[in-house]
């Protein structure tokens, strides 16, 4: 799902406990909004204006070429000015030139929870295009909730630790009490650690900070890449000021329209397409640990390895045993590029022998805990945009049980887990503040949106629905494996996008890339 290979923030699927279900959000329309024609159109409401007419106080950050500042916003826009704001992180790297400086880009890598100024300096800033950066000021901001942002905090690490280890697959009535005891436990955590912001995360709050932060920067037009989550995001702004939209590249899109459930389900179908893929490859090879005889037996092989984990875990060289929730998310950690392929099989191979500690790593890559045990605040700033954003997938274990057919029907090796992963919006403190919708952005300029065939998180049916949905959206295409293609290695699209955030020429209709 990246807009870089190794790129661990852009997920739009989420820890499996975590996630709203798989970690997307439909379009928020926010309690607290006002509707998009009267943001767009109207002058600044005077109790916004202090916001809008800040001036950012830059210092040096992140190394010699980075500076960082501080944006102040509402934490509530329906009550601004009330002395209850949100100190939110910016950075930025400066065009380098040559050639006449076009403004600022905004880059959102995905999540929601991945931290965009961590993105920015770690990639963004110098792995984009060198005449994108050389004409573009690049810039990020951590949405509200997110890594600098006053992050969202739940567990402690030990309480995570034992989070992640929590049976997704129940197949008992205790297994199932003790699956929702850790969503409760979650969600209280996460009131009462977080009370104050927990409410005002939504994607349509992180949609007007971004146009704060365009006004704070002196731009008219908002320039944007978002990947993943990120696509969203960037749909919210355009739909919310169409008139204020630049240059935008949605890339790895989602649908706004989908409900919960239906883009869990959508997704389990993504990531049973992708681990065909891998097994694809793998039983071509000589010593893959799933067989060599078809995907099909790949597949059985897999799932018979996850049952026999579920009741005897395998070492791993730490107090931690790899058991099949860990397993499971390590598996899927690697489904997001080709590119960890190889890690997986022979993570794979040592756990079938006794030895689950490249597994683990995988797991612990996707949960972004680190080798010290401290986990990064994606796993907690994920479930709480998701809840709020739509209404939960499931509200009883009931509900997820008369569904398990259908989502072991999109994927046999990961449907189960992933249903189960869809309940934990059920028990979220905070009640919900959108519902699922299409987003047109009427009167926008041009918008790309872009599309990859075998996408395993953001599957391509929904760059089409989204294309659709906007008014001035032309779908690019890419005919290949991975979350997002720009910046993947494809000269096509690269060049589609370059062209477009240079010159403000969309691809043709219907562009294709291989």
């Amino acid at each position: 799902m990246d807009t870089r290979p190794s790129s661990r923030p852009l997920r739009t699927f989420g820890a499996a406990l975590t996630a709203v279900a798989l970690l997307s959000s439909g379009c928020s329309a926010g309690a607290s909004s006002p509707p998009a024609a009267s943001l767009s159109k109207k002058a600044v409401p005077a109790a916004l204006k202090p916001y809008y007419e800040q001036t950012l106080s830059w210092r040096p950050c992140g190394g010699a070429e980075f500076e960082c500042a501080t944006l102040k916003a509402p934490l509530d826009y329906a009550r601004p000015g009330t002395g209850r704001d949100l100190s939110l992180a910016v950075s930025r790297k400066k065009a380098t030139g040559p050639g006449r400086r076009i403004g600022s880009l905004l880059v959102n890598p995905g999540g929601p929870g991945g931290s965009a100024v961590g993105y920015l300096q770690s990639f963004a800033a110098v792995g984009y295009p060198a005449q994108v950066r050389a004409r573009y000021d690049m810039v990020a901001m951590d949405p509200r909730g997110v890594a600098g942002s006053e992050p969202v905090t739940c567990l402690s690490d030990k309480q995570m630790d034992a989070f992640t280890q929590t049976d997704q697959t129940p197949d008992a009535p205790g297994e199932t009490d003790r699956l929702v005891a850790a969503y409760k436990k979650f969600a209280r955590g996460c009131a009462d650690r977080s009370g104050r912001i927990l409410g005002h995360v939504s994607t349509v709050e992180a949609a007007r900070d971004m146009d704060v932060l365009r006004a704070a920067l002196g731009d008219r037009k908002l320039h944007y890449v978002g990947a993943s989550y990120g696509t969203f995001l960037g749909a919210t702004y355009a739909d919310l000021y169409p008139h204020r939209v630049g240059r935008l590249v949605l890339d790895g899109a989602l649908d706004p329209a989908l409900s919960s459930r239906r883009i869990n389900r959508d997704q389990t179908a993504g990531f049973e397409t992708a681990f065909t893929a891998f097994a694809k490859d793998c039983v071509r090879r000589t010593g893959c640990p799933l067989g060599t005889r078809s995907v099909a037996d790949a597949r059985d092989r897999l799932a018979a390895f996850f049952t026999r984990l579920d009741s005897h875990p395998v070492r791993t060289g730490e107090s931690r045993a790899l058991g099949e929730p860990l397993a499971t998310m390590g598996v899927i950690s690697a489904m997001y590029d080709e590119a960890a392929w190889p890690q997986l099989r022979t993570a794979l191979r040592s756990a079938m022998r006794g030895q689950g500690g490249g597994l683990l790593s995988l797991a612990d890559l996707y949960y972004e805990r680190d080798t010290d045990g401290s986990y990064a605040n994606l796993m907690y700033a994920n479930p709480a945009v998701n809840c709020l954003d739509l209404p939960p997938a499931f509200r009883t274990p009931a509900e997820v049980r008369k569904s398990l057919p259908a989502f072991k029907k999109a994927s046999p090796v990961f449907g189960e887990t992933l249903a189960w992963a869809a309940l934990n919006c059920a028990y979220w403190p905070v009640r919900p503040t959108g519902t699922p919708r299409p987003l047109h952005a009427k009167g926008a300029a041009p918008i790309v949106v872009v599309g990859t065939t075998r996408d395993p998180a953001t599957p391509y049916p929904w760059a089409r629905s989204l294309a659709a949905q906007l008014s001035s959206a032309t779908l690019l295409t890419y005919d290949g494996d991975g979350h997002t293609a720009y910046g993947r290695g494809s000269r096509c699209i690269d060049d589609a996008i370059n062209t477009y955030l240079l010159t403000g020429r969309p691809p043709a209709p219907r562009t294709r890339c291989r």
